[in-house]
């Protein structure tokens, strides 16, 4: 089966997940936004979020996945980045630390050849952005580490005096000014229903296929801190509407994915588990299109209810994929590499 159907029937996402997953094959600063963080009142960060998009076309079957999102920045597939370790307190739980490539650029290094974000938040943004949904730009690579702790030569081997890591991923945020209340960091998926198409915002089927990727993913760790409300027009111009013209609501974190969602987000089950991901269906009542996302402790989005015109918008830009395309996905993603690590535990 292939990702297309036939020109009379609409297309249907209850078998992606399988269907993809047999499409596997081979192994073959911290950086900051354009600008310092906004706060606004709460109103005003409201008002955002009812004129917010979520999804801007793209010519899907033109995108080299492999490349994937082309910035000046961007790092080429298996490039080896040197850096220079620094002292930087970095959330989250994932092993990560911060490296300057050059004095001005520092960069945030996750790793590590048995950590499943590091292949699933590959994977996950790329595809997020090959179908016009926003994400940071996350660029597989190997990264050489001057005057890192001696304690993480573990995770990866020494050279010449510093640390390679030969699994590890780069990340390059989604340009844009990051809009925050003191009351409130990034966005819960609840928040989507505010969005107002009268008022400028996303449609409601643009929406209803962002919470349906996500189950898709089955992005399990979808906490508010995890997505961001970006202002797309950079620095503040004029009084017009609180400062910002065009409002975005894009994920951020999306390295819990591949698997299956679980309560507690662990790792081993919800990231890069492609034996639970494929057994997962994608709906929990298909008569009713309740997306199937089992809740997490943290989490905002759980068995969302999915309008017919949002679940017909998913599956249109899935089937835009090609083949190739897909396999390019996991491919770049380096996932089979991640089935070996866990084949040798």
């Amino acid at each position: 089966m292939h990702l297309s159907d036939t020109m009379n029937r609409a297309p249907t996402l209850c078998t992606l997940p399988l269907v993809i997953g047999t499409l596997l094959t081979g192994c073959a600063h911290l950086e900051a936004n354009d600008s310092h963080t906004h706060y606004v009142t709460e109103a005003e960060r409201r008002a955002d979020i009812r004129r917010a998009q979520v999804w801007s076309p793209t010519d899907i079957p033109s995108l080299d996945i492999t490349a994937g999102p082309p910035r000046r920045d961007g790092f080429a597939p298996g490039q080896t980045v040197t850096c220079d370790y620094r002292s930087v307190k970095l959330g989250g739980r994932t092993p990560k630390f911060a490296c300057a490539i050059t004095p001005d650029d520092v960069v945030k290094v996750k790793y590590g050849k048995n950590n499943g974000e590091v292949y699933a938040g590959v994977a996950a943004t790329r595809l997020l952005w090959a179908l016009g949904y926003g994400a940071d730009a996350l660029y597989p690579v190997h990264v050489v580490c001057r005057g890192c702790p001696v304690g993480l030569a573990e995770a990866g081997g020494l050279e010449e005096g510093a640390v390679r890591f030969d699994v590890a991923e780069i990340e390059r945020k989604m340009p844009g000014r990051e809009i925050q209340s003191h009351a409130m960091s990034g966005w819960a998926w609840s928040e989507l229903d505010i969005v107002d198409p009268a008022e400028g915002g996303a449609t409601r089927a643009q929406r209803d296929a962002l919470k349906l990727l996500a189950v898709f993913l089955q992005h399990t760790d979808n906490k508010a801190d995890q997505q961001r409300l970006l202002c797309e027009d950079g620095k503040k111009k004029s009084k017009d509407v609180h400062g910002c013209a065009k409002p975005f609501m894009m994920t951020h974190d999306v390295g819990v994915t591949f698997g299956r969602a679980n309560l507690f987000n662990r790792a081993t089950v919800g990231s890069v588990n492609l034996h639970a991901w494929a057994g997962t269906p994608i709906w929990r009542d298909a008569a009713h299109c309740v997306g199937n996302l089992a809740p997490s402790q943290t989490g905002t989005l759980a068995n969302p209810s999915i309008s017919e015109a949002g679940r017909k918008f998913l599956a249109d830009l899935l089937l835009q994929l090609s083949d190739d395309q897909v396999r390019d996905l996991f491919a770049v993603a380096r996932f089979d590499c991640h089935n070996e690590s866990s084949r040798g535990r």
